[in-house]
């Protein structure tokens, strides 16, 4: 990245004027994940003045590209070579942009076999609290002796720095795919899901909502059509199983839409991270899994200490991911010495607290 690019420049001069000021910035690109995490604070530092495709190698299947590049043309660029971003990342919005889609590090419904957003950052260009432009990482992968920075800011909520530009791992196309339902129970589709994950097949994403499961099968022509023959289970025309799956990567499907209602009356959609083994919760209210049975959602009127405790018992951890009253935190609190690494990181890259106050944890 040039550092005499006009566009880095109006942002290097804000982040000085606001340390100078001892004001505070709210990093904002498209604004589509506002909603998540704890209220922004602090004046609007706009990224989409920087944006664009700073190069592409898709014989490498390496892209770097700057924070306010528009999602929506990445992938389409991607697209026309055959090429995509395999972790499937939402945009809840027309605006999204790259800087937001790693700050928030939250990934589709391929991310337990594809990977997280996290997996496939090889590199990054940030502007810390001192007005500094510095880079990590690269455009390969490879073993890093102590902190991977890079894939640090992926779900630092803009905490950090400014994502300026980010060098992500791409993925070929697969071309191959098809779904199939099973009418079945919350424990058995568990039960399934986690026999079928010890066995060599395409699995690429799953889904259990009010007694039915959907499982899609990508890969090799061969393998999933061999998997489909094992699984047995109800094909579903792709003219029904495209929207599904678009449904739960941006939350445009019917469990999200009856979720939002709800959350617009009071109700708080929760996001539970539980080892795939967990068994079911004894938790009332609506629910929707994931990833194998590594994503819980949970749209319920019960207390965040009784959704925190079952969570926690369960070896797992709850996410408040979109409520109205979001005084119980929004992510799960974090105990000694995970505290102190966040306090010393916050500390080391933005001395100021410029950047996104209280956005993550209300004390950083």
């Amino acid at each position: 990245m040039s550092p005499y690019d006009p566009a880095l420049q109006v942002l290097i001069d804000r982040v000085k004027s606001a340390r100078d000021a001892g004001a505070q910035l709210c990093i904002r690109g498209g604004g589509t994940k506002e909603f998540y995490g704890e209220a922004p604070r602090g004046e609007v530092l706009d990224t989409r003045i920087l944006n664009g495709t700073s190069s592409y190698e898709p014989t490498e299947l390496v892209v770097t590209t700057r924070c306010g590049t528009s999602l929506t043309a990445l992938e389409a660029m991607l697209e026309a070579q055959g090429q995509c971003l395999p972790f499937e990342p939402p945009h809840f919005g027309e605006g999204s942009t790259v800087g937001g889609m790693v700050a928030a590090g939250l990934s589709g419904p391929s991310r337990a076999s594809a990977g997280s957003v996290r997996d496939h950052v090889l590199g990054a260009t940030l502007l810390n609290g001192k007005g500094e432009v510095v880079t990590f990482g690269g455009q390969v992968m490879k073993n890093v002796a102590g902190y991977d920075v890079s894939r640090l800011l992926a779900g630092s909520m803009g905490t950090l720095g400014v994502i300026l530009e980010v060098s992500l791992k791409v993925m070929p196309v697969v071309r191959a795919a098809l779904t199939v339902r099973f009418e079945m129970n919350e424990t058995t589709a568990l039960a399934s899901l986690n026999g079928w994950a010890g066995k060599p097949l395409p699995l690429n994403a799953s889904a259990w909502s009010n007694g039915v499961l959907f499982v899609r099968l990508r890969g090799a022509r061969a393998a999933v059509h061999e998997a489909r023959v094992r699984l047995g289970g109800e094909f579903v025309e792709d003219e029904f199983a495209s929207p599904f799956w678009e449904g739960l990567r941006n939350h445009s499907g019917s469990f999200f839409l009856v979720a939002l209602e709800a959350i617009a009356s009071g109700t708080p959609l929760w996001r539970l991270s539980l080892p795939p083994t967990a068994a079911p919760l004894a938790l009332s209210g609506e629910s929707l899994i994931e990833w194998g049975g590594a994503q819980r959602w949970l749209c319920t009127a019960l207390s965040a200490g009784t959704v925190r405790d079952a969570v926690a018992k369960a070896g797992g951890h709850a996410t408040l991911f979109a409520a109205r009253d979001k005084s119980p935190g929004v992510f799960a609190p974090v105990r000694s010495p995970l505290d102190r690494i966040h306090r010393e990181l916050k500390k080391a890259f933005d001395p100021a607290g410029i950047f996104n106050p209280g956005r993550l944890f209300p004390a950083l």
